[in-house]
């Protein structure tokens, strides 16, 4: 899942980021409302946390914007303003949920779970489970089963395979997936996600017979039954 951050305060931005991509999301950082009309005209995102309080436009613009540029997926919004006319100005200009600073990064992420599960439920991508051949993902708990054997995988692995699995039959080229499982930053190029898709092959595919991932030549990597 990619998550756009827009905030402009350097250290909260960092601290959302960093905390975001620990649980295994893809985190691109706007500093203000035009720079966040920008990276949604460059890519696609899942999600969008937004803060009112901008150097340029505030939030509410910015929303509203968003909305009128196309974008569907989920807005939440992060103010320190708590009246309730407030709430429902964000709402109207096409924010999902708000939340009032100050606020724990915990309850954060709950709230962008419980957005992104809203998203997956009405696109008919179902609650929390993705189900591929005998793989199975489980993304409240964070499990990953094959032919029922319950598989460890480290968070980058895990967001590789969810990105992965949402894509099934579908070549996805190194572009794509550094942007959705890394962010928009990320050097395509280098060795890193053949290093970490070697890794995932190691884990699901090494201990048995039908292999699920494999090399597209020339253009990256397709997660389907057969070769």
């Amino acid at each position: 899942m990619r998550i756009l951050v827009v905030e402009d305060q350097i250290k909260m931005a960092n601290f959302l980021k960093k905390g975001l991509n620990e649980v295994g999301y893809a985190v691109d950082v706007a500093e203000s409302g035009i720079a966040a009309e920008s990276f949604m005209a460059q890519g696609e995102y899942d999600l969008v946390v937004l803060d009112v309080m901008l150097p340029d436009q505030n939030g509410i613009d910015t929303a509203r914007h968003l909305r009128r540029d196309g974008f569907e997926g989920p807005i939440l919004m992060l103010t320190a303003l708590a009246t309730t006319k407030d709430k429902v100005n964000g709402l109207d200009a096409g924010a999902d949920d708000y939340l009032t600073k100050p606020y724990s990064f915990d309850e954060l992420l709950a709230r962008v779970r419980a957005l992104l599960r809203r998203k997956s439920s009405s696109t008919g991508g179902g609650n929390s489970f993705l189900q591929y051949a005998d793989l199975e993902l489980d993304l409240i708990h964070r499990k990953v089963r094959r032919a029922g054997q319950e598989l460890s995988l480290t968070t980058k692995e895990f967001a590789l395979l969810e990105y992965l699995m949402r894509n099934a039959d579908r070549p996805l080229g190194r572009v794509s997936i550094a942007e959705h499982v890394w962010d928009i930053h990320f050097d395509s190029e280098s060795n890193v996600i053949d290093v970490y898709i070697n890794m995932l092959r190691k884990k699901i595919d090494a201990p048995f017979s039908k292999k699920l991932i494999h090399t597209v030549v020339g253009v990256g990597y397709v997660l389907k039954e057969n070769s």
